[in-house]
């Protein structure tokens, strides 16, 4: 009998410890839940951080190189004062460049031709005097005029034998300045095609871009420059630089 109930004994207690193993187990299994539970809003917060960090140095863009300064514009040279001469050579020709202003009144007008009457027009209002090469009648009909008057090439040959004024070949524009006369020979067979009065000269570095006022073609502002590149390619320009 006593080793029977001795058996039982043990069972009892084996049952005993049996459930309070599970009893402990289950409350520890509890505590970690509760633990989870409790440190479960950090772990999210801190992964954010993580992900926004992450986040932002991946969008985040790549730092520049400092710019290096740009080369300084090339000054533009402004243009000398003009002389009363000129000045009044200037508003000659920026008064009666347009068709519908032509002073033809007084000088006429040489059909689709008018370039040296105009011209000659100009220095008259600059303070040149007519001569016996170089004259109009001033009575309204251009035709009326010596060849010098009217004629690029004969208001060349005047002006060379005259010495009224030095030739300057367009590599020396450097040296034309606004009141020049400007010819131009379109197919470089060395007489001149057309005539124009130097309006503004504009020099920025070694670049020297020269402007010209006309008739037929009708400017006040013409670019030698497209007048010899793009209106008549292969065209050569040549001044009178005027005293």
């Amino acid at each position: 009998m006593r080793n029977e109930y001795t058996v039982q004994l043990t069972r009892w207690q084996r049952l005993g410890l049996t459930t309070a193993i599970g009893a402990v187990l289950a409350v520890g299994a509890t505590a970690l839940v509760v633990q989870a539970l409790d440190d479960s809003p950090a772990t999210p917060t801190k992964t954010a951080q993580t992900t926004d960090a992450d986040a932002s140095a991946a969008t985040e863009e790549p730092a520049r190189a400092t710019p290096t300064d740009t080369p300084a514009a090339a000054p533009v040279e402004a243009e000398p004062a003009l002389s009363a001469p000129v000045a009044a050579q200037i508003d000659y020709l920026l008064a009666h460049w347009k068709l519908e202003t032509y002073n033809s009144a007084e000088w006429g007008v040489l059909g689709e031709n008018d370039c040296v009457n105009f011209a000659s027009q100009a220095m008259i209002a600059r303070g040149w005097t007519m001569d016996g090469v170089w004259s109009s009648p001033k009575n309204g009909n251009a035709y009326d005029a010596s060849a010098a008057w009217r004629s690029s090439t004969a208001f060349m040959n005047y002006i060379a034998q005259a010495g009224k004024a030095t030739a300057l070949t367009d590599q020396q524009r450097d040296q034309v300045k606004v009141g020049d006369i400007v010819q131009f020979d379109w197919d470089n067979t060395g007489d001149r095609d057309h005539t124009g009065i130097v309006t503004r000269v504009e020099k920025v570095g070694d670049t020297v871009a020269i402007s010209f006022a006309g008739h037929t073609l009708d400017s006040d502002y013409r670019s030698v420059d497209t007048a010899i590149t793009v209106d008549h390619p292969g065209g050569t320009a040549y001044y009178w630089s005027v005293p």
